[in-house]
């Protein structure tokens, strides 16, 4: 039987975040086996919408086997074989199911460093990100309900009510705060071990309301590169390549980080920001909205939307929002500011914007979770 749940899905996905049209070439890369009941869902979608889909199946044990496996010329080629075919899609629709998120985990630095600088740089970040309408999400998983501590039954109920959500009242509850840093220089971030300053002067300013990650809910730009100055220290857990890091703590100096440690693996973190100069820049500044993600779970799809937070993203500046950083890394991190993670304060030019999570200014305060769910 069909599950109108992930029906209902699907014609988001189709129709709302990257609207196919009739005649659209829509490739769908499905993660994981689980994910084969919404890859049908979604092919079907498409055929209905009047585009031809073309889909790639893919596990993380494949990936981790060449990554493993390949040579130099091997991980080239296997570059340009999929980038020929991403820039002959309009339409991108990434389905990400893994059963283990740290399957990478024991990959040495230097292969996992040649992966990102031919496929995910070539493919996704070169053609995919700025040439194609695209949407990526998460699949659950009963691993993803043990990341966030939940039964797989109880996970299911939240995944679709988060990926589900009114995205159109969300996109227009956004514009006041999307108005208010177009018109922004100066911005200050606080919170418990963190004094960061910096600018996002004359930087576009995207709103993220469905059209490109599900679930959806920030609000990005990204700072004048070189005036980053301070410290911020992450209160949010992140995975990277199969590592799990902890309490990141990253000083800046002229936008660019002079110091970076963390609870355990230092090393491999600075091994991380070393893999090219961009990665020690800071790509990208984003304010989290999402009522119904209120606490972390491993998983940047879902933890950079979580209501009351931000992140602040070392590596590659979207095209969107182009600051002149250009890096094969783009790492999310996030800084939870809402009294239950310590709190913190947004100020944009002197004047305070949210407090502890919540937005203090009256136009901005139909984000705030009450307003929203």
């Amino acid at each position: 039987m069909k599950d109108e749940r992930i029906e209902k899905l699907a014609s988001l996905l189709v129709d709302y975040s990257v609207e196919v049209k009739p005649g659209d070439r829509v490739m769908v890369n499905f993660i994981g086996p689980s994910t084969l009941p919404a890859a049908r869902a979604v092919v079907e979608r498409v055929l209905a919408a009047g585009g031809t889909p073309v889909w790639m199946f893919d596990d993380s044990p494949l990936t981790r086997d060449f990554v493993l496996g390949a040579s130099e010329e091997q991980a080239q080629s296997f570059a340009e074989l999929h980038r020929s075919m991403m820039e002959k899609v309009d339409c991108y629709i990434g389905i990400r199911g893994s059963d283990n998120q740290f399957e990478l985990a024991d990959v040495p630095p230097e292969k996992l460093a040649l992966y990102r600088k031919t496929y995910v740089k070539k493919v996704h970040l070169e053609v995919r990100v700025p040439s194609t309408r695209w949407v990526v999400l998460r699949w659950p998983t009963p691993s993803m309900a043990q990341q966030a501590k939940t039964s797989t039954d109880a996970f299911e109920e939240f995944y679709f009510r988060v990926c589900t959500l009114d995205y159109p009242a969300m996109s227009r509850a956004m514009d006041p705060l999307v108005e208010l840093m177009s018109r922004t220089d100066r911005v200050r971030i606080t919170a418990p071990g963190t004094d960061l300053t910096f600018s996002i002067k004359d930087i576009p300013v995207i709103k993220c309301d469905g059209k490109m990650n599900i679930p959806d809910g920030e609000i990005f730009t990204a700072p004048v590169k070189e005036s980053v100055e301070g410290v911020i220290t992450y209160n949010t857990p992140s995975v990277h390549e199969g590592v799990l890091y902890e309490n990141i703590r990253l000083v800046f100096e002229k936008g660019r980080i002079v110091e970076a440690s963390a609870r355990s693996d230092t090393e491999r973190l600075n091994e991380v920001f070393d893999v090219d100069e961009g990665a020690r820049y800071v790509g990208e500044f984003a304010i989290g909205v999402n009522p119904h993600i209120l606490h972390p779970m491993n998983d940047t799809l879902f933890d950079e939307k979580i209501a009351g937070s931000i992140h602040f993203t070392p590596g590659n500046s979207y095209d969107e929002a182009f600051n002149g950083n250009r890096s094969s890394l783009h790492w999310d991190l996030v800084l939870i500011q809402r009294p239950d993670y310590g709190g913190g304060e947004i100020w944009f030019d002197d004047v305070l914007v949210r407090k502890d999570g919540l937005f203090v200014l009256d136009e901005l305060k139909g984000l705030n979770p009450e307003s929203l769910v």
